[in-house]
This record gives C-alpha cells, sequence and structure tokens, in this order.
C-alpha cells in the first residue's frame, strides 16, 4: 500500500498475517535498490516476523508513484526523516512500541543514523553488507581490485583500473565500474555476486523494471555527494540497543575487515557478529534461510514481547 511519508505517498509492503508478532524493517541498499522483488524468498520469515518492504524515496514504486520532481531533491537527512516515519506509522499501525532494523549496503548506514536520531524507536539492529566509511571503503576495495589483478595477470583490469585512478569519484560512473571489476575479479564459493532472490514475487513485473532502474539512477546521482561523507564513528560509538553485524566474509563491496572493526569498537547491550563463510554482498537475499535461522538464533532471544 501507499503510505503518507514525508509528505508523499511512498510504498511500504508489510508481509505476514500473524498479529503480534516482532516488526522487521528491512531497509533496501542501493540507494534506489527496491527489495520487493526478494518478498516472496523470504516468506518463511513472516512465520517469525512481521516483514516490512518499504521503497525508500526516489525507488521502485514509490519513484514510479511519484517521479523525479514528486519525490524532489534526495539528501541524507531527507532520507533519515523518511525511515523515522516509517518506524512511527509502523509502530501505530501494528500496535508496538518498537520494531527491529535490518539494513543492507547503504540501507545499514542509513539504518545506524536512523537508530541514533531515534534510538526509543528501534529494538535491535541487524547491519549486513555494512557500510561504515565510504571513502575508506572504496579505497580499500581499489586496492583489493589491484591486488588481485596482479596476482591474476589480468592485464585488461591492471590498465582499466590504473586509468580510472583511485577513489573518491565524484562521477558514480567510475564506482560501477569499479564494482564491475570487483564482480569480475572477486573469487570463492558462497551465493551469487549479483542478488538472485528465488522465487521473484508474483506482483513483481515487467512493468516494475523501468522505475526500478530509473529509480536506481536518479537516488545515486542525488545521493552519492553525501555518500562519499558517510563515516559511522563519527556518530558516536555507543548505543542503546543489541546490534548485530551478519557478513559475508567474501563480499565483495564493504569489506568484512571494515565491518568487524567498526563492531568490535561500538558499545551496546548486546552484540554479535555473524560470519557467513564464502557468502558476498547480497547474502540476505541468496541465502535466505540461512539468514533466517541466523536471525532466530541470535537476534530473536534479544527482543522483548511487543
Amino acid at each position: 500500500m501507499y503510505v503518507s511519508i514525508g509528505g508523499i505517498d511512498q510504498w511500504v509492503q508489510i508481509g505476514g498475517s500473524k498479529p503480534g508478532l516482532p516488526i522487521l524493517l528491512y531497509l533496501h541498499g542501493g540507494p534506489g535498490g527496491t527489495s520487493v522483488p526478494a518478498s516472496a524468498a523470504w516468506k518463511a520469515w513472516e512465520e517469525h516476523f512481521t516483514v516490512v518492504h518499504w521503497d525508500q524515496r526516489g525507488a521502485g514504486r514509490t519513484f514510479r508513484k511519484n517521479g523525479e520532481a514528486g519525490c524532489g531533491a534526495l539528501t541524507v537527512d531527507r532520507m533519515v526523516r523518511d525511515g523515522i516515519d516509517v518506524a512511527q506509522f509502523l509502530t501505530h499501525h501494528l500496535s508496538q512500541s518498537k520494531i527491529l532494523v535490518v539494513g543492507h549496503s547503504w540501507g545499514s548506514a542509513l539504518g545506524v543514523l536512523m537508530l541514533k536520531r531515534r534510538p526509543e524507536l528501534f529494538a535491535a539492529f541487524v547491519g549486513t553488507g555494512q557500510l561504515v566509511n565510504m571513502r575508506r571503503n572504496e579505497e580499500f576495495n581499489y586496492q583489493r581490485q589491484l591486488a588481485q589483478a596482479e596476482r591474476q595477470q589480468n592485464d585488461e583490469a591492471l590498465r582499466a583500473l590504473r586509468a580510472m585512478g583511485p577513489p573518491p569519484y565524484s562521477d558514480f560512473s567510475c564506482l560501477l565500474a569499479l564494482r564491475e571489476w570487483t564482480d569480475r575479479l572477486t573469487g570463492g564459493d558462497g551465493d551469487a555476486l549479483q542478488p538472485r532472490p528465488t522465487p521473484l514475487a508474483p506482483d513483481f513485473t515487467r512493468d516494475d523494471v523501468p522505475s526500478m532502474q530509473q529509480g536506481a539512477e536518479f537516488s545515486r546521482r542525488h545521493l552519492l555527494g553525501e555518500l562519499n561523507g558517510i563515516d559511522l564513528p563519527l556518530l558516536g560509538m555507543s548505543f542503546e540497543m543489541p546490534m548485530f553485524l551478519f557478513q559475508g566474509t567474501h563480499d565483495q563491496q564493504t569489506p568484512i575487515e571494515l565491518a568487524e572493526d567498526y563492531f568490535a569498537a561500538i558499545s551496546a547491550p548486546h552484540k554479535a557478529v555473524v560470519r557467513f563463510e564464502g557468502c558476498h554482498h547480497f547474502v540476505v537475499m541468496n541465502r535466505p534461510d540461512l539468514f533466517l535461522q541466523a536471525l532466530l538464533t541470535h537476534v530473536s532471544p534479544t527482543l522483548t514481547k511487543p
């Protein structure tokens, strides 16, 4: 359904029919990367959580409804305020006081920003594909890809990477090119490099694809400059709720080394790091059963009854 969030209609999809289950709000990555296609792949989650997918301002069905003009100028602060509005809507609509947030990639940074601004709304946080510091993240990726290209004696990759030069990048096409080389050079077993939710949501059709692609381009164009400035440690290292990191050991976009360093330094009533061996950046979509088991084992025991 469309809900008035931040002054515009935004797509909020609530899965599950069992009253009283903990609310799980999923914050998609991108920015602009809707999670609606994965909703059927996470059907088993709805036995344990009320799972909420939200197409953020500039993403998916929210973008299709409003267009560029209706979505307006995107800023990180605007996205945080929207996220808090969604959380408040859910607590009121579902008669609960707090919600669990699972944030992926850009959504993991958005989630931490929301927690810091309104901690009383949130029962716990799970970061996956955790983004900590955008500048350090891309510098790490660039040096890692150079080293991998040298080990593989991939002259084409070496020429392209050296021509591109190290980040930060003001042009998103450079970041996309780095991502493409990252995927081509990354090894390891496990889940797919790209999101492959199975099955796809039956109501996700070809009509959704153009708005999904256009929204992603629009969101990244507006937010790239601010994304380059994201540095979560500057927000403070103390949290009022349980904090979890669910990270693929072979995450090719947000390196596990940076994410684990961040979680080792934070303080929280409870915290845990769960490593998904051999898995990549989209483990939440490609290994939904494994991810659910980790939620039930590590997160559910920390949640108070709604």
